[in-house]
């Protein structure tokens, strides 16, 4: 692993590392925030997944997450999207390849010697972090943006024990049914549809739902709402009778503004699991 920058940050430090990836098998970069309380030992974590076209840098500089999450002395990490670089191969569409890899593990060519990212987010990432840095691997939680809103749901469920606690702006809801999933479910893992439901949030939710508390923030006025398919989550939590939160934020978008808007709600919500 090699450092390519630290930065004094709320009293923490913010930092941006890369290393050579097993499952990806290409170098990744990924960003950091350790708070203060670090200094005394392990810190609690959350993981945010950024969305489509996103590299670590988005929600890392965008989200305004620090501040809230050095109040609490939580660490963030922030992965990237995707692999990236010479040899991984990619698709002219901003919705498919570098910068999309929707959190899963890649079956077909070209794809799958590369586009590994469940095993890079969910084992990896996490034993590369724990080793090098005072992070207690015992209290994680996973919130996400968009295409990574999809990822945080779906890990959580497919993980029961690892996330005390599941959030999620703007996610994409039900990927089988959206132009946000089906064309890269079958791009990814082939035309078998049966095979996609074990990353679509609303089907999940369906068949294990998630052993913890749920946040979900979506704005009244997203410009994507017709791929998003909110609704169709908010029946399989209703049907399943879930423990979960779902609003529908007056006027907000999809973008960072958004986001940022209600990071500290999220990073409180967070910090109620992690420290509970």
């Amino acid at each position: 692993m090699r450092t390519i920058s630290e930065n004094k940050c709320f009293g923490g430090v913010q930092g941006v590392y890369a290393h050579p990836s097993d499952a990806c098998r290409v170098e990744m970069t990924f960003g950091l925030f350790l708070p203060e309380e670090v200094q005394d030992g392990p810190v609690p974590v959350l993981w945010f997944l950024a969305g489509l076209t996103c590299t670590h840098e988005n929600a890392m500089i965008k989200a305004g997450a620090q501040a809230w999450a050095a109040q609490q002395g939580i660490a963030l990490v922030f992965p990237d999207t995707s692999p990236r670089g010479q040899g991984v191969p990619n698709d002219d569409a901003f919705d498919l390849g570098q910068g999309a890899g929707f959190y899963l593990n890649a079956t077909q060519s070209p794809w799958a010697q590369h586009f590994r990212m469940f095993d890079y987010i969910t084992d990896e990432l996490p034993r590369l972090i724990t080793r090098n840095f005072e992070i207690d691997e015992d209290r994680q939680a996973i919130t996400g943006h968009s295409m990574g809103g999809h990822g945080a749901l779906t890990l959580a469920m497919s993980l029961p024990g690892r996330y005390r606690s599941v959030s999620a702006f703007s996610p994409i809801c039900n990927p089988t049914r959206s132009d946000w999933g089906r064309k890269q479910f079958k791009a990814y893992l082939g035309p078998d549809e049966a095979l996609w439901a074990a990353h679509d949030a609303s089907l999940m939710m369906q068949s294990r739902g998630f052993d913890g508390p749920i946040l979900i923030d979506t704005g009244t006025k997203d410009q994507f709402a017709d791929k998003l398919m909110t609704e169709s989550l908010a029946t399989s939590i209703a049907t399943r009778r879930q423990q979960a939160t779902l609003r529908l934020q007056p006027g907000y978008d999809h973008s960072y503004f958004f986001v940022s808007s209600f990071i500290k709600d999220h990073v409180t919500f967070h910090a109620e699991a992690l420290y509970a």
